[in-house]
């Protein structure tokens, strides 16, 4: 399978008044060409840092220590500023992000909005430029389009909003399109639509789709690929079928867990002890050490490497190292498991 971006050992630290924030710390992360690739954890784990690195939009007061983005053959971090902004960003790397209020210019139309990446980045005439943003238009599902382009933000709905963010990402045609918690400012059913609209859009466009989210349903409805952040690192990888039925981090056996279930037995939400470390002081060993209940001693002392499971699926930690005790799986998750399986044998 293709890859069309690939992050090799990305490394990122920022510069603060508390000192220097080792916000990602060896990052490694495929993108198939035509697939769509998930990257989940809890707020604070480096997921919209990673991807921000991979659009050219990192802050002044971050400092890039090692490793490659490697998009169709060229690596992004070889790369001026500028040129990635006038080459790469928009035109081939397009960002939503999640609450549209603050992606859009309150004081510009919804028309002038969708047309200026167009006449910036493209030889395309403003006609042209009004032509394509209607069409986007159409295509994002905004009825009354030829109207709605003369609208400001403000006279628009939470989720026309988002899919007039989803249009201008589409714009100058981009390859890559990159989520960041795309329908976490919309009620469930605005939510619903914004997923199966860039679903069908990806289809139509040959878009390879990258989502950004803590939202493990969200995951299970699009994605192909999953990978789970904890701390700056990716600590497990797979397939969407590997990491929701056989998942081998226990940090992703916590996240599993924490999800609502209507049939599960337990009338108490789960929620994984502890929190994440401060990468003010960068942890020793296994940054999950101190909230995992199967930490070993060796946890405290090296961090793991990544275990290959399957071709597709790989885990960092200690529990799959040949002399680790066998531990199982916690008894509910084995059981919610089991109903998700049968629950998807039966659609």
């Amino acid at each position: 399978m293709e890859n069309i971006l690939t992050i090799e050992n990305l490394d990122i630290t920022f510069r603060t008044n508390a000192g220097k924030i080792h916000a990602i710390r060896g990052v490694d992360l495929v993108l198939p060409r035509g697939k769509t690739v998930a990257l989940v954890g809890e707020s604070g784990s480096g997921k919209s840092v990673t991807m921000k690195a991979v659009a050219g939009l990192l802050d002044s007061n971050s400092v890039i220590n090692s490793g490659k983005i490697i998009y169709d053959g060229v690596d992004l971090l070889t790369m001026s500023r500028k040129d990635l902004r006038q080459k790469i960003n928009g035109q081939q790397i397009s960002m939503v992000f999640q609450d549209p209020m603050t992606s859009l210019d309150p004081t510009m139309t919804i028309g002038a909005q969708i047309t200026e990446g167009m006449l910036l980045h493209t030889e395309i005439s403003k006609a042209d430029a009004e032509k394509k943003a209607l069409e986007l238009m159409n295509l994002v599902g905004i009825v009354d389009a030829e109207r709605r382009m003369k609208n400001y933000p403000h006279q628009l709905s939470g989720g026309m909003r988002q899919r007039v963010v989803i249009a201008i990402a589409l714009s100058c045609e981009p390859k890559i399109l990159i989520c960041d918690e795309p329908t976490t400012a919309l009620d469930v059913t605005i939510q619903a639509r914004i997923l199966d609209l860039i679903s069908d859009i990806q289809r139509k466009m040959g878009l390879s789709v990258i989502y950004i989210t803590h939202d493990l349903g969200v995951v299970a409805k699009v994605a192909d690929f999953v990978n789970v952040m904890y701390a700056g690192k990716i600590i497990e990888t797979g397939t969407v079928d590997e990491i929701f039925y056989d998942p081998r981090h226990p940090y992703t056996w916590g996240l599993l867990s924490a999800m609502p279930d209507l049939e599960t037995d337990d009338d108490r939400l789960y929620s994984i002890p502890g929190s994440p470390p401060n990468l003010l002081h960068e942890p020793k060993g296994d940054a999950f050490a101190a909230r995992n209940q199967f930490a070993m001693k060796i946890d405290e002392l090296a961090e793991p490497p990544m275990f290959k499971i399957t071709e597709t699926h790989s885990a960092a930690t200690w529990l799959l190292h040949p002399d680790a005790p066998r531990v199982e799986l916690p008894p509910e998750l084995k059981a919610r498991i089991e109903r998700s399986r049968k629950a998807a044998s039966l659609k």
